[in-house]
């Protein structure tokens, strides 16, 4: 597709897409996208080769994955994409609204299992899910405890762990304690950026190395302000490495037996990587690509030769995993 094509579909829903709202059953407003599944060149729509859900990681909106999911649609994939509670454009969970939280992890699993559920009804199989950071923690989380049952799942830089900054696990949790204890939970836990201390400026550095792609963000924030999300409380904080070190516990991985691409960088500087490495050995149907310095964090948002390979490498494995029932 011609660079300016891609740049139009990344800044602007297009027309076949439907932008609506899924009601939790505690009547929470989720937000969604839907695409149908479209011929190659996307003039016409095309019998799906299954049904596809996308969950975006933490402080994203599905705006910033328009030319992820676009793509997909135009492999033949029905698509859909949401917003987790509590961020994009499904509401938020404190007063600032500038402050990503959550009260447990749990929510979200209930969430995604209740979706996920009445989603499966909707389009055909198989039925599959990508899944980007948080996302990613996330329906590993939902895989464990049996909420979810996909086909084939894809992972791009799974939070499977936390960068500790060279602390072990249980000492990271425990300053994660008291530090929530000392003061308000619901306080951010630092300045803007992705990285504790970590500046805006040097926010694009951490999540990919083209800038296009990382201004189109920028770009969303401005046109739908209400997307926009800053940094997490320290209770958010705490509850995101309780929720990585239940993962940890023996035999919680080794029992989930679903086809799994890991997608991953050790160049990730929010993401421990070693974890992943590590947890792709105890999955026992798991596949990792391993990428080094040419890739940041946001691996579906990176370079076009970066970029090109993790599509690449997740249809490969859906074909194989998943094929057209």
């Amino acid at each position: 597709m011609p660079e300016a094509q891609t740049e139009t579909i990344r800044r602007a829903i297009p027309s076949y897409a439907h932008e609506g709202f899924w009601t939790a059953p505690d009547g929470w407003r989720i937000r969604r996208i839907d695409w149908p599944s479209l011929n190659g060149d996307g003039e016409g729509i095309s019998e799906a080769r299954g049904s596809m859900l996308f969950l975006p990681g933490r402080g994203d909106h599905y705006e910033k994955y328009l030319e992820t999911l676009d793509h997909f649609a135009r492999s033949g994939w029905q698509v859909t994409a949401i917003d987790w509670r509590g961020q994009g454009g499904s509401g938020r969970l404190l007063g600032d609204p500038h402050i990503g939280h959550a009260d447990d992890f749990s929510t979200w699993i209930s969430d995604l299992g209740a979706f996920w559920r009445e989603w499966k009804t909707q389009g055909p199989g198989p039925h599959i899910v990508v899944a980007h950071s948080m996302g990613g923690h996330l329906v590993m989380r939902a895989l464990c405890e049996k909420a979810i049952d996909p086909d084939a799942v894809a992972l791009s830089a799974p939070m499977l762990g936390i960068q500790t900054m060279g602390l072990p696990y249980a000492v990271h949790h425990a300053v994660a304690k008291l530090l929530r204890a000392l003061g308000n939970p619901e306080r951010a836990a630092w300045k803007e950026g992705e990285k504790p201390g970590s500046p805006l400026n040097a926010r694009a550095k951490i999540l990919t190395h083209d800038s296009a792609r990382y201004a189109d963000e920028l770009y969303w924030w401005q046109k739908r302000p209400e997307v926009r999300l800053g940094p997490p409380s320290w209770h958010w904080v705490e509850r995101a490495i309780a929720s990585t070190r239940q993962l940890n516990a023996p035999g919680i991985m080794e029992g989930v037996t679903v086809p799994i691409l890991l997608l991953a960088t050790t160049a990730d500087h929010l993401v421990d990587t070693k974890r992943v490495i590590r947890d792709a050995k105890r999955l026992p149907n798991s596949e990792l690509v391993l990428f080094g310095n040419e890739a940041a964090h946001e691996l579906l948002r990176e370079t076009d030769p970066v970029r090109d390979k993790c599509i690449a490498a997740i249809e490969n494995f859906l074909d194989r995993k998943a094929p057209k029932s």
